[in-house]
């Protein structure tokens, strides 16, 4: 068996909060925040639990680690998420001043890092974001498709039930 890398130990952590996402019935979207090769922050999607648009994995795992810090700014940080970031959690993490940012897989129809947008990236904003894209993609993706498989699957089920 290969021996995992840094990036995809901690990618690995991002997966687990994905999967207690899944568990709950919320997208799997894990992410884990390190500083100084320990994990400050781990948030998973709560959207449907919280029911709040705002409960994503990337600012969960930002307002945790912020406090674990004592401070807004995680200049000294790197994100490790399963998904790509939607518009809103990659203007937090640039607002973050997180300086590099790992990601599973892409986000096709809403990520701004780099797949609709590149928020990480926008030379007239004080903060640019080093971004690597693939880790642990596979396993990341997978998942993804598995839950919405599922969801399909139960929707189905519900609709022919209630046309009987």
């Amino acid at each position: 068996m290969k021996k995992l890398s840094l990036h995809e130990k901690y990618m690995k952590q991002a997966l687990n909060q994905a999967k207690k996402a899944y568990q709950q019935g919320e997208v799997p979207i894990g992410c884990v925040i390190v500083y100084q090769d320990k994990i400050i922050g781990r948030g998973y999607n709560k959207r449907k639990k919280e029911k709040s648009p705002l409960a994503h994995a990337e600012l969960i795992a930002i307002k945790k680690a912020s406090k674990t810090l004592g401070d807004w700014r995680l200049e000294d940080c790197s994100l490790y998420v399963t998904l790509e970031p939607c518009q809103m959690c990659s203007g937090a993490i640039v607002q973050a001043r997180i300086p590099k940012v790992f990601i599973g897989c892409q986000n096709p129809k809403a990520g701004c890092a780099g797949s609709i947008l590149d928020l990480f990236h926008v030379a007239e904003f004080n903060h640019q974001v080093n971004v690597e894209h693939g880790v642990l993609a596979e396993e990341s993706q997978a998942l993804l498709k598995q839950f919405f498989q599922e969801l399909r699957k139960h929707s189905q089920q519900i609709k022919e039930k209630t046309s009987t």
